[in-house]
């Protein structure tokens, strides 16, 4: 919220406007300010003007208020849209109810208007179009709510803005409310995992997750926020979190049911979780790889966006055996299959290193660092493989002739 001036001091750094306002300036140039006869930039004008209403000198503060009034609107009009002005000056037009709405528009469209000042406007005008330019600037309401109710509490109220101020209440305060609950009985019950991720997920309450959804999401959940490690998603990779179009998430939805009925039959409710999970927001879905249990780390390594099924592979109940599974699969990003051979441990395992070599998918740079650490027979086996390439093919055939002493 935007801190107005108190008292007598000044915003502007124009010294005639601190001499006047300070009481530094004699009365007989105070007084001069009073009735509008310095020459100064009509920003400070109005400045000194508003600041000088409340003078102890009466005359002053009459002259102050006399001048105020004689502003002609189509010259006022130019100022309160403008930065320069300050939000003392601005918070006085706003209180102002003899002003047109032209004025009261531009008030509240500028951001540099106190909150309170728009939140008194819209409490007391009578003009429904004027009520509809409050509830565009919905950064405004979430700031100052109260501002909501005094839209929905005015008679003059129009049917968008009321509509307005409804989506943005139930949007980012209702939602709020219900998954702080929510999150606050999943403590109780112990699922403090589970009550993390509902606290900082961003689709909690939208058509992405409905609260109702949040008690199936929580069972598959495991891993508290205090045992992650998140320094390996550097600021570059943000700009891969960016949303995807409705139409982009659903296409992801149906290929990941296709790709896991491919392996086996899938029950209907693996399918619900499945839509659930997948059509939340990409950073909800990073958080829940991080966070999720072995059923949600099978759907989220499938996802489309390389940053989330990353972010599986840092998750710490990953087993061996997931790894050993995800290093055969020929539909995970290629990112994640480098991931693996440069982790020691994993990197250790004959199976996951042998699923690696035979995947079409793996990095040829990497398929070939893996090949002197296979078996013979699989070299040989490696070589008649048609389906990854033919450098590997051909390096896996002279490596098993040297072993061979062919």
């Amino acid at each position: 919220m935007l801190k107005v001036s108190n008292g007598m001091g000044a915003e502007s750094l124009n010294p005639v406007v601190h001499a006047v306002l300070s009481g530094a300036a004699p009365r007989q140039a105070r007084l001069a300010a009073a009735r509008g006869l310095l020459p100064l930039p009509q920003a400070d004008l109005l400045e000194v003007l508003v600041g000088l209403r409340a003078d102890a000198d009466q005359e002053i503060a009459r002259a102050a208020e006399e001048s105020l009034h004689t502003q002609k609107e189509e010259d006022l009009l130019g100022t309160v849209r403008t930065s320069e002005l300050s939000p003392r000056v601005l918070a006085y037009f706003a209180s102002r109810r003899d002003l047109g709405r032209i004025i009261h528009e531009a008030l509240v469209l500028n951001e540099r208007t106190p909150d309170e000042a728009v939140l008194e406007i819209a409490r007391a005008t009578e003009d429904g179009v004027l009520l509809e330019t409050i509830a565009i600037n919905q950064q405004r309401l979430i700031r100052a709510p109260e501002i909501i109710e005094a839209i929905l509490q005015n008679p003059a109220r129009t049917p968008e803005a009321e509509r307005r101020a409804i989506e943005t209440r139930r949007e980012f305060f209702e939602k709020e409310r219900g998954a702080r609950q929510i999150a606050e009985e999943m403590r109780a019950r112990g699922l403090v995992a589970a009550a993390e991720f509902v606290e900082a997920a961003e689709s909690t309450g939208t058509r992405q997750i409905a609260e109702q959804d949040l008690w199936l999401l929580a069972a598959h959940i495991e891993v508290s926020d205090v045992d992650l490690d998140d320094s390996w998603l550097p600021l570059e990779k943000i700009e891969e979190l960016v949303e995807e179009t409705e139409a982009q998430r659903a296409s992801n939805v149906e290929r990941i049911i296709a790709e896991m009925q491919g392996d086996e039959e899938i029950a209907p409710e693996r399918i619900s979780l499945i839509r659930r999970v997948m059509l939340m927001s990409v950073k909800d879905r990073v958080k829940l790889a991080l966070k999720g249990d072995r059923e949600v780390r099978n759907i989220l390594i499938r996802d489309a966006n390389k940053t989330v099924a990353t972010a599986v592979m840092k998750n710490p109940r990953l087993t061996d055996h997931e790894v050993e599974t995800i290093a055969a699969m020929r539909t995970v990003p290629e990112e994640v299959l480098r991931l693996i051979a440069l982790n020691r441990s994993w990197a250790r395992s004959y199976p996951i290193i042998h699923n690696l070599a035979r995947n079409p998918r793996t990095p040829i740079p990497t398929a070939m660092n893996i090949l002197p650490r296979l078996y013979a027979k699989d070299l040989r086996a490696l070589a008649q493989n048609r389906n990854v390439s033919e450098a590997v093919r051909r390096q896996a055939l002279r490596l098993a002739q040297t072993r061979l002493g062919e």
